[in-house]
């Protein structure tokens, strides 16, 4: 027994180390000098230093590196972009999918099942060879160089699985929760408000963490879709920065930038958690 204890704890430690890893790797090197990031340890900084993170706020002038003029980087314009993008996107697959997924699950309309099936199968066409398609489509509406074309992309891609994991959550869900709601004299959409909807709050967690992860992530669509600097989001701005030049600046830009995503899923962790495990445990 204490062996098997012992066990556990070593691959628990090693798992926890695996993973931090990465996070201690970027901070050492965000908090690093170029010179001392040619010359110095690439495992430990001696002499930290906040220069990197100042330099992503700084003003419109650009600085001279050598013979070379280096252009600010718009960090805040880049991260309040983010933002929208991101709330923008978390919102509108979920005011879309709900419905969708409490149609297809609760009311089971002719031919559910393989509409569900229809969803994950979505997920087995590649992105890389829609891009085409996609970008004469959002030429044609208009949408080029904007954030409205990432957040449409972002939305499509993301509400299949939504629509997948609250549809079965919603399958399996007692119908007696609605009907002890109706013969109380609410009617159908308060009852779905009122009970329905705050009952299955960790799935919504769940499947909005999905979406900000998936629109987080992204550096393809953004860079192809968002020419314009000052329109960019976090993601392509900081992929597409020359890092011959500012490769430390954009370490401590990913860095910073991680944290608010970090400080979610943690906030958000056991809900998340719930949510999937009733998601498939009930059916999915």
């Amino acid at each position: 027994m204490r062996r098997r204890r012992a066990v556990r704890a070593t691959l628990l430690f090693l798992a926890v180390l695996y993973g931090l890893f990465p996070v201690y790797y970027v901070t050492v090197q965000s908090l690093k000098t170029p010179e001392e990031d040619v010359f110095g340890n690439p495992f430990y900084v001696a002499d930290p230093s906040f220069e990197n993170y100042t330099e992503l706020f700084a003003s419109d002038e650009a600085p001279v590196r050598g013979y070379v003029i280096v252009p600010r980087v718009p960090f805040a314009i880049w991260a309040l972009n983010s933002t929208i993008v991101l709330a923008a996107t978390v919102l509108l697959t979920l005011l879309a999918g709900v419905p969708a997924a409490y149609a297809l699950g609760r009311l089971r309309p002719p031919g559910w099942v393989w509409w569900r099936r229809a969803l994950l199968a979505t997920y087995v066409v590649p992105h890389t060879i829609l891009f085409i398609p996609i970008y004469q489509l959002i030429i044609r509406l208009g949408l080029d160089d904007s954030h409205g074309a990432l957040v449409l992309i972002y939305t499509t891609m993301a509400l299949p699985f939504c629509v997948w994991i609250l549809s079965a959550y919603y399958r399996h869900l007692p119908r007696e929760i609605e009907e002890s709601a109706l013969v109380e004299g609410a009617t159908p959409p308060r009852a779905f408000l009122r009970v329905v909807l705050p009952m299955s709050r960790n799935v919504l967690v769940a499947a909005g963490l999905f979406t900000l992860g998936t629109a987080a992530n992204d550096f393809m669509l953004a860079s192809i879709f968002l020419l314009d600097r000052h329109q960019q989001t976090v993601a392509a701005g900081l992929g597409v920065m020359d890092v011959s030049l500012e490769e430390l600046v954009a370490v401590a830009g990913v860095n910073l930038a991680s944290i608010p995503i970090v400080i979610l899923c943690a906030f958000f962790a056991r809900g998340y958690v719930r949510g999937i495990t009733a998601a498939m445990v009930e059916g999915a």
